[in-house]
């Protein structure tokens, strides 16, 4: 009788324990006026700096970077 239950439960100890995470991407950020920071592509595709979500889509967030004279490596 154990082993009837054992696997089913081990399904679905697995199926629960496995998130949908699309990954975290991150990269240094630098500029002239600004510490280096870190910059991070959540899995929500938002941008979080230092570990802050700042609630702004990534891509967005890499522009305004951007146009304030802001380099990243690799965004």
């Amino acid at each position: 009788m154990k082993r009837i239950l054992y696997f089913p439960c081990l399904f679905l100890v697995l199926l629960f324990s496995c998130e949908d995470d699309e990954g975290r991407t991150c990269t240094t950020c630098r500029s002239d006026q600004t510490a280096n920071f870190e910059l991070c592509r959540e899995g929500n595709g938002n941008a979080s700096v230092n570990g802050e979500d700042t609630n702004t889509p990534y891509d967005t967030y890499v522009d305004n970077l951007r146009e304030t004279g802001v380099t990243c490596g690799g965004a």
